[in-house]
C-alpha cells in the first residue's frame, strides 16, 4: 500500500533557544494525533533572521514560532500580519496559507487562557503590573487591557522603550496603560492584583536570578505570574510562595499559546492534556498547575 513519508515541518527561531521546551509538547501532540510532523528548535542570531525566513519559505514549512529577539523584527519578512498581532506590534507565531506567511500572536491569548483556566482569575476590573517591554510584555499588556483590566502598569529599565510601548498600546486599546521607570528594586503596591514577569530574568541557565522586586507590601490577593517556562518554578515564584502568595508558572502560558498555534498549523484541536503531560515528564514534575 503506497505511503507518504514526507514530514511536515514547524520551526522555532530565536537566540537563545536551548532553554525552550516548546518542541517537547508539540512533538508529543503531533505523535498523539498520528501526524508525521516535526518541530525543530533552531538558534538564529538577528543577523540571520532574514535568511532563516527565506528558508522557512523554501522548505515549505507549515509554520513557525518566534522567540527572543525576533518577535518584532520578523514582521517585515511576512506577507500579512493578523489584526490582533498588528495591534500588539509583535509576532510569535507564523502560519502558512498557500504560499503566504501570516504573522499571528498567541502569547497574550495563551496567557489569558491560563490566567482564567489555571489560576481562576478574570482580569476584568483588576490592577496589573507587567515587568518588561519586549514582545511577550506587549502581548500580555494588550490582552489584559482588552480583557477589561482597570489599570495596567508597565515597569521597565529602558525608559524610552517602556514609555513608547505604554503610550502606543494605550492609544491602540483605549485603555489605561501607564509606565514607570524601573530604578533599583521595584516595590509592588498593595493595591496590585496581578504581577507578571514578562522579562527573561530567571530563564535557564541563569535560574537563580530574580527580577529586583519587593513583595513585602503585597496584599494576600496578589497573583504572581512568571512568563519564564524553564525552570517552571523560578526564583520569583519561590519567593512569592514563601510569602504565601498564589502563583502561576510559565508552563501555563506556554501550553495554552502552543495549543492555539497547533490548531493554526494543523487545523486540528490540540491534545492539551498530552502537551501538559509531556512537559511534566520533561521537567520531572508531578503536577504543572
Amino acid at each position: 500500500m503506497p505511503k507518504d513519508f514526507t514530514a511536515e515541518l514547524v520551526v522555532c527561531l530565536g537566540q537563545p533557544v536551548r532553554e525552550n521546551p516548546t518542541g517537547v509538547m508539540q512533538e508529543a501532540a503531533f505523535h498523539a494525533l498520528g501526524l508525521n510532523w516535526r518541530y525543530l528548535t533552531v538558534e538564529v542570531p538577528p543577523s540571520g533572521l532574514r535568511d532563516a525566513m527565506v528558508g522557512v519559505r523554501a522548505l515549505g514549512m507549515r509554520g513557525a514560532n518566534l522567540t527572543i529577539p525576533h518577535k518584532v523584527a520578523v514582521m517585515e519578512y511576512l506577507d500579512r500580519i493578523a489584526p490582533d498581532a498588528a495591534l500588539i506590534g509583535a509576532v510569535n507565531t507564523v502560519q502558512r496559507q498557500g504560499d503566504r506567511l501570516i504573522g499571528e500572536n498567541t502569547d497574550g491569548k495563551g496567557f489569558l487562557r491560563g490566567l482564567r483556566a489555571d489560576a481562576g482569575i478574570d482580569p476584568r476590573g483588576k490592577r496589573a503590573v507587567v515587568l518588561g517591554a519586549g514582545g511577550a510584555a506587549r502581548a500580555i499588556v494588550t490582552e489584559l487591557a482588552l480583557a477589561g483590566a482597570t489599570d495596567v502598569l508597565v515597569v521597565n529599565r529602558s525608559i524610552e522603550r517602556g514609555e513608547q510601548m505604554a503610550a502606543e498600546l494605550a492609544r491602540r486599546t483605549r485603555a489605561q496603560i501607564r509606565f514607570e521607570a524601573w530604578r533599583e528594586t521595584y516595590r509592588v503596591p498593595r493595591s496590585t492584583d496581578l504581577l507578571v514577569n514578562a522579562t527573561s530574568v530567571g530563564l535557564y541557565p541563569d535560574v537563580t536570578a530574580m527580577p529586583p522586586v519587593d513583595l513585602s507590601d503585597a496584599g494576600e490577593h496578589l497573583l504572581v505570574s512568571d512568563a519564564v517556562p524553564n525552570p517552571p518554578e523560578t526564583a520569583l515564584l519561590k519567593t512569592a510562595k514563601r510569602l504565601g502568595l498564589p502563583v502561576l508558572d510559565g508552563l501555563s502560558m506556554l501550553v495554552h499559546q502552543g495549543a492555539i498555534g497547533f490548531r493554526m498549523w494543523t487545523g486540528l484541536e490540540a491534545p492539551e492534556s498530552v502537551m501538559k503531560n509531556a512537559l511534566r515528564r520533561a521537567f520531572d514534575l508531578e503536577t504543572v498547575y
